[in-house]
């Protein structure tokens, strides 16, 4: 009788625990969320007259959706310039033209509400005019413009704010060429840091590898990215302010260690957001009952590769250390693709300075010792180097 109720009991458990987990599912599918998608073309840089550089280029609202409408009332730019220097001599002017297909420009630059239809898309051009007062020289002090687009999407799900961040090199370094390329000797191996203009989701990363390192490639050779780098690239970040933690997120994310970027709740609602709650609630259940028998880490495998690749902010280098990067979208598949590209081996790689190396993934023929070898003292960097590609070379 008594193994019968505690039967019972458990079977009943089991179902509130099924049904705890199929309302927190339904919760996060159903919560809302506008479908509307910005993305950005490619932007010039051209100098005024006068003096001073004016930089220019299109985005692109889309609504994959069939039906729904949704209205964009507000849409605003924030430049944000890195340099080299003192910048308080530079002044910045932004502009907002709306190109949308159905009705004429303003010449006032006011952003009129708009309504993206299902299935539809819109336009706009935007501009930033950089000066520099007398005796500036904005050629040796620029580096880059953080251009980000705060707009508002307006519709059945209510009113959410969305915060989207351009990256725009203002100068881009030479790339690596045989004569001047300075090899490290390591243990069996050679290796040389590559440096690259500051990336962002302008860049086409077949491109920044055939462009920065293509010059110096050798059979044999392979060429190593960091994830960030080729997460930024495919556009996996965004701020903490389009993120909004649920109370699961607000409870799990206390019991991390407070150096993890799990360890807040706009961390952790990223992760919710991409493996959904229920996994992310199991995952803490039996890998906290595992711990407390003396078998670490199966959160994090149970949780999925990307709960280790998340970096909250401050994470990674300005400006991207006030967002959330995620880990790289498919890296396997990039490797293979980019090994084809140029010839050589490609590997996808997260290193720090404790001399802990992970290949996230490596194309057909890598030799994964080599590469811990290689990349153990860190040559990349983990400050301002902007050395994101490694190119390893066997003796």
């Amino acid at each position: 009788m008594l193994l019968l109720v505690l039967l019972k009991l458990a079977l009943l458990a089991a179902l509130l625990f099924g049904l705890l987990l199929l309302w927190l599912e339904l919760r996060h599918r159903l919560r809302p969320a506008s479908p509307l998608r910005l993305a950005a073309s490619p932007f010039a840089v051209e100098p005024l007259s006068g003096g001073g550089l004016q930089v220019s280029g299109e985005i692109t609202i889309s609504n994959p959706h069939r039906r729904m409408e949704v209205f964009v009332p507000e849409l605003e730019l924030r430049p944000t310039l890195l340099g080299r220097g003192d910048l308080a001599g530079v002044s910045l002017r932004t502009g907002v033209t709306a190109l949308h297909p159905d009705e004429e420009e303003r010449p006032d630059g006011y952003w009129a509400a708009y309504i993206v239809k299902g299935r539809k898309a819109t336009r706009a051009r935007l501009t930033v005019e950089i000066r520099g007062e007398p005796g500036v020289d904005l050629q040796a002090l620029l580096d880059t413009l953080w251009l980000e687009v705060l707009w508002v999407n307006y519709g059945p799900f209510g009113r959410l704010r969305a915060r989207d961040g351009i990256l725009i090199p203002l100068r881009r370094p030479e790339p690596q060429q045989p004569a001047t390329a300075s090899w490290r000797e390591g243990e069996r191996c050679r290796v040389l840091p590559v440096r690259t203009h500051l990336l962002g989701t302008l860049d086409d990363p077949e491109q920044v590898l055939r462009h920065y390192a293509g010059g110096v490639l050798e059979p044999g050779d392979v060429l190593t990215i960091g994830e960030t780098p080729l997460a930024v690239m495919q556009g996996r970040y965004h701020h903490p302010k389009t993120v909004r933690p649920s109370a699961l997120a607000r409870l799990l994310c206390r019991v991390f260690h407070p150096t993890s970027s799990l360890a807040t709740a706009c961390g952790m609602q990223s992760l919710i957001d991409l493996v959904g709650p229920a996994r992310v609630l199991c995952a803490w259940l039996a890998g906290t009952a595992l711990k407390l028998v003396g078998s670490k880490g199966w959160f994090y495998r149970l949780a999925g590769e990307q709960a280790r690749l998340i970096d909250d902010v401050t994470g990674t280098t300005p400006p991207y250390d006030q967002t959330i990067v995620l880990g790289p979208d498919r890296p396997e598949a990039f490797c293979e693709a980019m090994a084809q590209a140029l010839g050589v081996g490609v590997a996808v790689v997260d290193v720090n300075d404790l001399g802990r190396v992970k290949v996230l993934a490596a194309s057909r023929g890598c030799d994964e010792e080599l590469l811990q070898r290689a990349l153990r003292p860190n040559p990349a960097g983990n400050a301002n180097e902007r050395t994101p590609l490694v190119l390893v070379r066997p003796a």
